[in-house]
């Protein structure tokens, strides 16, 4: 499972990081840095939250197949 970022619809509430905090973080400005290029499985229940609570839809997740 992975986690893509548009970094143009990305307006920094932080949502992402609040609520999975072990796959995202922020930057100096408030943006959301994803901490993995493959996310954890241990951590796949949480970056499907911050997915599905970001309210500008940078966030999304991929499948692997």
């Amino acid at each position: 499972m992975r986690s893509q970022l548009d970094r143009e619809k990305c307006t920094g509430h932080g949502r992402c990081y609040v609520l999975a905090p072990a796959v995202y973080d922020a930057d100096d400005e408030g943006y959301c840095v994803p901490r993995f290029e493959q996310i954890p499985d241990e951590f796949e229940e949480e970056a499907k939250r911050a997915a599905l609570n970001c309210p500008e839809d940078a966030l999304s997740i991929v499948e692997d197949s």
